[in-house]
């Protein structure tokens, strides 16, 4: 993340994944937040996206994946803390290749990556990752029907997010 000191911005490129199993997505949270989000963390500098998940996958799961599909790129206009934040993010569909726990309730996988992070499988509905605050918002909102081609998404903090057909 660029942390621009002279005046109150923050700018993210972020890669993230959609992983499914048995109805459920893989979400992931600081223990400091009350908010889940989407495994998946920040592109380096040469690095392609596709490069960005599978590594940041083996690097908190611990698990080998491959990519199915580019879902979304979104960008998103939020505040955080006293910032206005700028993301630019990358959502890809992608399979886990090697065994990882699975539990409807509890939390099933826990990593230090500049805190300590804890992953849990939440119902894949939309009622459900709202009730347990997933952000961006729009991914719930989409769950159920996820697009049959990549979609582009803007979204601003309190606004409906407006697609590429929009």
């Amino acid at each position: 993340m660029i942390r621009l000191d002279h005046k109150p911005q923050l700018f993210s490129f972020r890669v993230a994944a959609l992983i499914f199993h048995e109805g459920h997505l893989l979400v992931n949270r600081s223990v400091a937040d009350r908010y889940w989000a989407l495994p998946g963390g920040r592109a380096e500098i040469g690095e392609s996206t596709d490069e960005t998940i599978l590594r940041e996958i083996e690097e908190e799961l611990h698990v080998k994946a491959r990519i199915e599909r580019l879902v979304w790129s979104a960008e998103s206009f939020f505040t955080y803390g006293d910032y206005q934040a700028h993301e630019m993010a990358f959502y890809y569909q992608i399979r886990l290749e090697e065994a990882f726990p699975f539990h409807e309730n509890d939390i099933v996988h826990r990593v230090a990556d500049g805190g300590e992070v804890e992953f849990r499988w939440l119902p894949a509905t939309a009622k459900a990752l709202r009730e347990n605050d997933l952000r961006p918002i729009f991914i719930a909102d989409s769950i159920e029907a996820l697009p049959e081609r990549h979609r582009h998404v803007i979204v601003r903090e309190g606004n409906q997010p407006r697609t590429d057909n929009d």
